[in-house]
């Protein structure tokens, strides 16, 4: 290692030099350990570190084979949402959430949608718990339950079915605009629009703790330091928000269709 990434690039690309390969994939190890860290501190203790930097590895190899070194994209950038993407994928083929939260999750979501769209307004706690029928402290209970089953990757709510290998991501329309499938960069930039306005119509709390997990990349507890309250309050926060946003983008694919 030491040696300088633009010559490894132009070895391994231009000369398809194996070493240069294995090299750069050494070279930028460090940014899977990065990922997996700040990605396990969200999740259970189900999860292991190791399981998710063995996904982040594939993630990297896979950005460093389809890596254009010529563009002016970052590597850095470009990979980072591929090592996560890879995470993301592998946690879902574990299927490590249960059925039975799953299923809690999706009720969550329908009654977000149909509340909320009664009221015109986002609902309230209270709100909630009348629809389900349940006291207040009972269902910021189920939040706290359901929460693993909303740590997700926003780039899910981009077109494309509830299967792993249908999703799409940014990172895979970063390529030549010539190459560019028209409608699929008017679906993505759609899905975007239509994720963009649900985000905005979240509560301001909410709306922050969406921007600063996604957006700027810190963990539930670096959000509490940020906004004096505690992790378990964040983790509420970031459950409702996800709950939010897809009951109303599932409203509104079902309205387009």
């Amino acid at each position: 290692m030491g040696k300088d990434p633009a010559v490894l690039w132009e070895r391994y690309k231009e000369h398809n030099d194996p070493q240069a390969r294995e090299e750069l994939i050494l070279h930028y190890a460090g940014l899977v350990k990065y990922i997996a860290g700040r990605l396990v501190a969200n999740l259970s203790s189900l999860v292991e570190l190791d399981e998710l930097i063995s996904y982040g590895i594939e993630g990297l190899i896979d950005a460093i084979h389809k890596y254009d070194h010529r563009r002016k994209i970052k590597f850095e950038t470009y990979a980072l949402v591929r090592i996560k993407g890879a995470m993301i994928d592998g946690l879902r083929s574990m299927d490590w959430i249960p059925v039975s939260l799953r299923q809690k999750a999706k009720e969550l979501e329908k009654t977000y949608m149909l509340v909320e769209q009664q009221l015109g307004r986002a609902a309230t706690d209270e709100e909630m718990a009348a629809a389900l029928g349940l006291e207040t402290r009972d269902f910021q209970n189920l939040l706290r339950d359901v929460n693993l089953a909303t740590i997700i990757y926003l780039e899910d709510f981009l077109p494309g079915e509830e299967t792993s290998d249908k999703h799409k991501r940014i990172a895979d329309i970063l390529r030549d605009h010539s190459a560019e499938d028209a409608l699929q960069m008017v679906e993505f930039n759609e899905a975007k629009e239509l994720l963009a306005e649900a985000i905005a119509k979240l509560p301001e709390k909410e709306k922050k703790v969406v921007y600063l997990y996604y957006y700027e990349g810190l963990t539930l507890k670096e959000i509490g330091e940020v906004l004096g309250l505690s992790e378990s309050r964040i983790s509420q926060l970031h459950t409702k928000s996800i709950l939010r946003l897809r009951g109303r983008l599932s409203k509104k694919k079902r309205l387009v269709l």
